[in-house]
């Protein structure tokens, strides 16, 4: 059973009642529960929807920060096939936070990139909680480059609450190496379609996410930065990140319409860890389009696109 969230609370109840009764026809062969259980499913299937139809900003976080949440290597496990994994920098080191290698989507070559969080404690800490350092950038520029050498169209996958702030990260140019990461996402001649499947916070996931499509899952959040981060600049109160999550247009919903990003994955109801084969499915049917309408397209128009979407978001409001 995947852990509820706090305004999960009365579904949680619910479930439990139906997890109670099972036990206790599982003790006593007599016990009928049948009438119950199932009134019961239904009343908390009533629940989840109510409860899913009109998610707060502050709600649709706590969602795409989910532990059971489907990370980067579940969608290249479901939606890539021949993959292999390239790493390094060439430079300094291997960052495990972003994954990246070549693969075949539907049966076309391309290059994966994509900001892994872990899902227990040893391959959080492994991945750094998808929190790259500057080599996970200059990896993304070399995957880049060799994307665009051999004409492959990128896919990235963005989930992380930002790029690493620690001292190693500054002394070896973390501000650079997302500048530069962003520059070439810009500047490449092949396609490139960015989905955000979690969280997509502040320069951490640009430097992957300037792409000509930007896909987003529908309880996904994407943001400058994070809700408590700006609570603590603004009121000097971390406790009012429910406020800034409102403030700061971080849902799907208010992206699209803003022009931020381009079009929005629907998640099955509950969210994405309630079902990630289906999450998955959607994902790909909307990178399939997205890759399908670039297709056959020269680069210079490819870089024309992607810089006009960019300098007119905001443009008119």
């Amino acid at each position: 059973m995947h852990a509820f969230l706090d305004f999960e609370a009365p579904l949680a109840e619910l479930e439990g009642k139906i997890a109670e009764l099972r036990a206790l026809a599982q003790g006593d062969a007599t016990v009928s529960i049948a009438d119950e259980v199932k009134a019961l499913e239904k009343k908390a299937a009533k629940s989840l929807a109510d409860l899913y139809a009109d998610l707060s900003p502050w709600q649709k976080a706590q969602v795409a920060r989910h532990p059971d949440r489907p990370h980067a290597v579940d969608y290249i496990s479901g939606l890539i096939t021949d993959f292999v994994a390239l790493s390094g920098d060439r430079s300094f080191a291997e960052d495990h936070a972003i994954i990246g290698g070549l693969g075949r989507f539907r049966g076309e070559a391309v290059m994966i990139i994509g900001q892994e969080r872990g899902n227990d404690t040893e391959s959080r800490l492994k991945h750094n909680f998808g929190m790259a350092r500057p080599e996970g950038y200059r990896k993304a520029v070399r995957l880049m480059d060799m994307a665009e050498k051999f004409g492959l169209p990128v896919l990235s996958f963005v989930d992380t609450a930002g790029a690493y702030p620690g001292l190693d990260a500054e002394e070896r140019g973390q501000a650079e190496a997302i500048a530069r990461s962003t520059d070439r996402c810009l500047g490449l001649g092949v396609p490139l379609i960015a989905t955000i499947i979690g969280e997509g916070g502040s320069g951490g996931a640009i430097a992957i996410a300037t792409a000509n499509t930007v896909l987003m899952l529908e309880h996904a959040i994407y943001s400058v930065i994070s809700p408590e981060g700006a609570a603590s600049i603004l009121w000097r109160d971390a406790a009012r990140a429910k406020d800034a999550a409102a403030a700061l247009k971080i849902t799907a919903q208010d992206l699209k319409k803003l022009g931020v990003i381009d079009d929005i994955i629907a998640e099955p109801l509950g969210g994405a860890h309630r079902g990630a084969a289906d999450a998955i499915s959607n994902a790909g049917e909307a990178i399939a389009r997205a890759l399908a309408a670039y297709r056959g397209v020269s680069a210079d128009v490819l870089r024309t696109q992607r810089r006009e979407k960019f300098l007119g978001i905001g443009r008119g409001l």
